[in-house]
């Protein structure tokens, strides 16, 4: 039997690149033949984490045409966001933590979808299921991933299971949570290096939204101006890629880890629906959104239903 790979979205993030490696090696350790994936580059923050427990990342796919006929997606399951060939391969599990949309199968299939904040949560679950122990490194990745998606326990994404696993997970790692997860997010919230391309794509997410097509992409900071002084060369960049996708609506969400605050620079033909589902005048472009820290909790559901009034 060919290799399964073991993937998560485009433009992975920390719980993206993680849930992949800690997945594949449960199910290796269940005797399956199984490789962890990426579609995309590895972020600041991701690398931090993989530096710091000494594991290289995941190798780069751009397709899985070629590569294997089954397939496991975490952290994501809209085909718009996975490996561009998804529709000829076999997808046998999907572990997630996200709404289900355009999404389908011609094969039964196991899939494990749970509100919590992280799939590193759901994952610590399924290790604990089939009595298998979790390795310091696997835990330590585990726990980053938590981290990430709850922001250090900030993001209303986070739930008392998160809380729970990441305590667990901690312990298992040997390190404190507190510590290690500023330190982790700092190395993310450095955006110095980064080009206007790379600012834009680092974590971007494309969404059906009724009629409309949207990306929703988002960066974390310790100061939104680091971004919003080159607000000129993003704009021009995002519009680039809204005619490239024919999108019609693009939000740059820039997240202050320090005040959990976002302002969003919008961009497409559509500005409206922002408007509408946040109750707000965009002035050039731009909006500040406070409190706001969750694309899955706090932008995509408002979008939505503006988008399907």
């Amino acid at each position: 039997m060919s290799t399964v790979l073991v993937f998560g979205h485009k433009n992975p993030d920390t719980d993206t690149i993680t849930s992949a490696l800690a997945y594949a090696e449960l199910k290796k350790k269940l005797g399956m033949d199984a490789e962890a994936v990426r579609l995309g580059e590895v972020n600041g923050e991701t690398q931090y984490a993989l530096d710091h427990f000494r594991v290289k990342a995941p190798r780069l796919i751009e397709s899985v045409t070629g590569e294997a006929e089954e397939v496991i997606l975490v952290d994501h399951n809209e085909f718009q966001q996975s490996a561009d060939g998804i529709e000829d391969v076999r997808i046998l599990e999907v572990i997630d933590h996200h709404r289900i949309a355009n999404f389908q199968t011609a094969d039964p299939l196991y899939y494990r979808a749970e509100p919590v904040g992280c799939t590193a949560t759901i994952l610590l679950k399924l290790y604990k299921e089939h009595g298998v122990e979790i390795a310091a490194d696997m835990a330590g990745l585990m726990l980053s991933a938590i981290i990430s998606d709850s922001l250090l326990f900030k993001s209303p994404t986070c739930t008392d299971e998160d809380i729970k696993a990441a305590k667990e997970l901690a312990e298992i790692a040997g390190v404190d949570v507190e510590e290690y997860g500023l330190e982790m997010l700092k190395a993310g919230a450095d955006l110095s290096q980064k080009t206007i391309e790379e600012l834009i794509s680092l974590d971007a997410k494309e969404f059906a939204m009724g009629d409309y097509r949207v990306e929703i992409a988002q960066v974390n900071t310790v100061d939104a101006n680091d971004v919003l002084n080159r607000k000129a060369e993003v704009e021009a960049a995002i519009a680039n890629t809204v005619a490239a996708k024919n999108l019609d609506l693009f939000v740059f969400a820039i997240t202050n880890i320090l005040t959990n605050d976002s302002e969003a620079i919008v961009v497409g033909p559509k500005p409206e629906l922002f408007e509408q589902a946040f109750n707000v005048t965009l002035q050039n472009g731009l909006a500040t959104l406070p409190g706001v820290v969750s694309r899955k909790k706090q932008i995509v559901p408002f979008l939505t239903e503006a988008a399907t009034k």
